[in-house]
């Protein structure tokens, strides 16, 4: 039970690093915020915090399981989140509005 919610936080953690990290892109936030380029200060925030949440996912998968299983779900939920923002911003880009609100 205990693994399971390791795995289910990394995939969050996954998640959320790839928006924070395509946030940190201008033509990103444009497409969510529908106004310029982002801020300096924030597009650092994003860039740090995002990679921040994927190292967190690994260090998650490492606990949950042994090292080479680990890096292996590692890799298929750093696919599976990526290609998930990829359609929250094809389909629905103001959702990732919901995760940055400064």
């Amino acid at each position: 039970m205990v693994e399971s919610a390791m795995l289910a936080g990394a995939a969050l953690a996954a998640v959320l690093g790839f928006a924070w990290l395509a946030l940190a892109m201008d033509t990103h936030w444009q497409q969510v915020h529908g106004q310029g380029a982002t801020p300096a200060l924030s597009r650092r925030l994003l860039r740090v915090m995002g990679s921040l949440l994927l190292a967190a996912s690994l260090v998650l998968c490492l606990q949950a399981d042994h090292a080479s299983m680990a890096v292996l779900v590692w890799a298929m939920l750093l696919a599976g989140a990526a290609v998930l923002i990829a359609f929250v911003l094809a389909w629905q880009p103001q959702w990732l509005r919901l995760i940055w609100l400064l």
